[in-house]
């Protein structure tokens, strides 16, 4: 066995927003000292959810954890300077508090209304509005078979996600945190503990912690420690098109189907460009996210002009009448269970952390998340936000943390 050629503090197993957000949170702990290690397999980031993203933020969900960590990542975005700046340059991350709005017919209405209540009760900005507001509000919109719709006044939009990843990342190195371009290949157990984590060229690096935030690759490393988690890597496209027509104010629509849409940038002299898609309606449709993959650009325009379209260009008649555009497609690292991310300690391995099964909400909640994990590795719990609820525990038992506002 090759014996360990360094030694750090803690190891983080992928560079994205998330694993770069703990690795920030943990230097800029004003009483931790240590030594931080990122191993990133591609520092291009071509491949990673965290650049092929629609890059949105929303505090519309049904479980308070998740309303709680949106909450606290709005509020980060909007004072990214005081938090990222580095040598006083504040990173651009261009965004915008466009909206999202949840469309319902009558059998969804109720659930839409409980989720609303509960997102207010927890601070969030959320309004719901009868068919007749949402005619008044955006006229632009078809709602012949909607009965009621729930909008982020404030709270909720659209940013650079990009901009973000690379924020975090020159932070954290700012701050000393070394990012070393490798593959891990397995994390060395030793009496129910991680002592190291080993690359694929054979060396090691000793740690006394170690985080799994790999995206794709989280439930193939996590089982060289002995840990089946529910994560697969599932295929979902981004569409561009250009609409000529105004649809003014548009927000980060969620039809009733489940097809979504939002604008990209601003209205320019040819109309309006929208991005937007749809989770795949049938088994055959859903597809994993492989190695072998050829291209980002590999997508199914089929299921563009079959689902996407359709139901756009009959929630916005002006719609109908659109330019394709470009498209790509990215991987979702999805937790099967309960759509929910699995974070915090492993259960059964002492010093392995879990930042996993994101299910696309990775950027949205790297900065709570960096924070929470940061708190738990340091100091033994969550100090700010708990949390367990999302925790291996859950797994582990069986009870998982449904989620009914999925995208």
């Amino acid at each position: 066995m090759p014996s360990s050629s360094e030694n750090a503090d803690i190891v983080i197993c992928g560079g994205g927003a998330i694993g770069s957000s703990v690795a920030y949170h943990l230097a800029a702990d004003p009483g931790f000292h240590g030594k931080v290690v990122v191993i990133e397999k591609d520092p291009t980031y071509r491949y990673a959810a965290s650049a092929l993203s629609a890059a949105s933020i929303r505090q519309q969900y049904s479980s308070a954890v998740n309303i709680r960590i949106s909450l606290h990542g709005i509020d980060f975005m909007r004072n990214i300077g005081s938090h990222l700046a580095v040598n006083g340059e504040v990173p651009v991350i261009d965004l915008h508090e466009g909206g999202y709005l949840y469309l319902a017919g009558d059998e969804s209405a109720p659930v839409l209304a409980a989720n609303q209540a509960l997102q207010t009760a927890e601070g969030a900005d959320i309004a719901l509005y009868a068919a007749d507001m949402l005619r008044s509000k955006f006229p632009w919109m078809n709602t012949d078979d909607i009965a009621c719709g729930t909008f982020g006044v404030t709270g909720e939009g659209w940013f650079d996600g990009w901009a973000v990843l690379q924020a975090f990342r020159k932070k954290a190195r700012s701050l000393g945190v070394e990012y070393r371009q490798g593959e891990v290949a397995r994390y060395v157990v030793e009496a129910g503990r991680v002592t190291a984590v080993e690359l694929t060229d054979g060396s090691r690096i000793a740690s006394g912690a170690a985080v799994n935030a790999s995206g794709t690759h989280g439930a193939r490393l996590a089982a060289t420690a002995g840990i089946e988690i529910p994560v697969r890597s599932m295929k979902r496209y981004v569409f561009s098109f250009l609409c000529k027509a105004d649809v003014e104010n548009c927000p980060l629509l969620i039809d009733r189907t489940g097809v979504w849409c939002r604008p990209e940038g601003k209205r320019g002299s040819d109309g309006q460009l929208f991005i937007g898609s749809c989770s795949p309606l049938t088994p055959e449709q859903d597809r994993e996210w492989t190695e072998t993959d050829p291209a980002v650009e590999d997508v199914d325009w089929g299921f563009f002009e079959e689902v996407v379209w359709p139901a756009l260009a009959h929630r916005i008649p002006a719609f109908e009448q659109i330019k394709p555009g470009r498209a790509w497609a990215g991987p979702y690292d999805m937790n099967e269970i309960d759509h929910n991310a699995i974070i915090g300690p492993v259960v059964g391995v002492t010093g392995l952390y879990l930042a996993n099964g994101f299910s696309g909400h990775g950027l949205q909640q790297a900065p709570a998340v960096g924070r929470g994990l940061a708190e738990h590795i340091l100091h033994g719990s969550y100090r700010t936000l708990d949390l367990a609820d999302l925790g291996h525990e859950r797994v582990v038992e069986g009870r998982p943390l449904l989620e009914t506002n999925i995208i």
